[in-house]
């Protein structure tokens, strides 16, 4: 882009085959679970991404799939794991981060397979790191959007391993930026939580058992207004013809905005499940 304030490069995560980088953690932890662990199904909880993550590679299978979601959890996504043959639970916003919190939900059987701090699935997505610098061997800083954790935390491994140099920030938006507030406080809090459309990322709190690897690992947060991840998304398709989800774009708004710093800047797409008529607000100038 001719008026950015950096080198900016896409890591189109978008361009998977469920539209998101969650195919990578889900595959990972799947291949390595003992194939009686997989007899009864697999779960997890999620907001959509990491649901079809599971459900494709459950799929693949030949395993049952359940995914524990929010009740706000947008149609397309819901949509999108019916496909996958996956059962569907939804649960009140609070009682389904509790499930995140307490790496489970009874009455659902198989293995739980967490979206962030699982250790297969946090080595999965550090394979983005890997691909990254196959790429760009001289990349300065990485800017991830940060749900949990699980997803820059892997990047952060990958590139403590075969670059420190380069920095790896969070991207969070400023509805629900727990990471941010941890790093202020010095550790795990709660904040408020207000749903918007960047749906993909924004917990009400830092699980306390990520907070050892992103504060260790990570160069910081950058804090996003749901107005400039709207522009973001609008941008990347105008400019790039590339279609993100608001969690998705919140990466390349903090690199635009000049808050990852100058010289080689990757913006990882973490996803483009969007739905259709909220991309078609953005791409007429409003925000959902």
């Amino acid at each position: 882009m001719e008026d950015a304030p950096a080198e900016i490069w896409l890591k189109l995560e978008n361009l998977q085959p469920i539209g998101s980088f969650k195919l990578r953690g889900a595959g990972n932890a799947m291949a390595l679970a003992a194939r009686d662990r997989l007899a009864a199904g697999v779960y997890t909880a999620s907001a959509g991404n990491m649901a079809q993550g599971v459900a494709w590679n459950a799929k693949r299978l030949g395993v049952p799939c359940t995914v524990v979601v929010p009740e706000t959890a947008p149609k397309t996504k819901l949509a999108a794991i019916e496909r996958l043959g996956a059962r569907i639970v939804k649960l009140p916003y609070a009682r389904w981060w509790q499930v995140l919190e307490d790496h489970g939900y009874p009455g659902i059987e198989g293995l739980f397979i967490h979206p962030v701090s699982d250790a297969a699935v946090i080595a999965g997505n550090g394979t983005i790191g890997l691909e990254i610098l196959e790429d760009l061997p001289d990349v300065d800083a990485v800017v991830v959007p940060f749900g949990g954790g699980g997803l820059s935390c892997g990047i952060a491994c990958a590139l403590r391993g075969l670059q420190p140099r380069a920095r790896v920030y969070a991207s969070e938006v400023e509805t629900a930026a727990p990471f941010s507030a941890s790093l202020a406080a010095g550790k795990p809090v709660t904040v408020p939580h207000t749903s918007s459309f960047v749906d993909g990322i924004g917990g009400r709190s830092m699980l306390p058992e990520m907070w050892p690897l992103a504060s260790s690992l990570l160069a910081g947060s950058l804090v996003l207004s749901v107005p400039e991840v709207a522009a973001a998304v609008r941008l990347l398709a105008e400019r790039n013809r590339v279609i993100a989800e608001g969690a998705g774009a919140i990466s390349a708004a903090a690199a635009m905005a000049g808050r990852a710093g100058a010289g080689k800047v990757v913006c990882v797409i973490s996803g483009g499940n969007i739905d259709p008529a909220k991309l078609a607000k953005i791409l007429n100038g409003e925000v959902p």
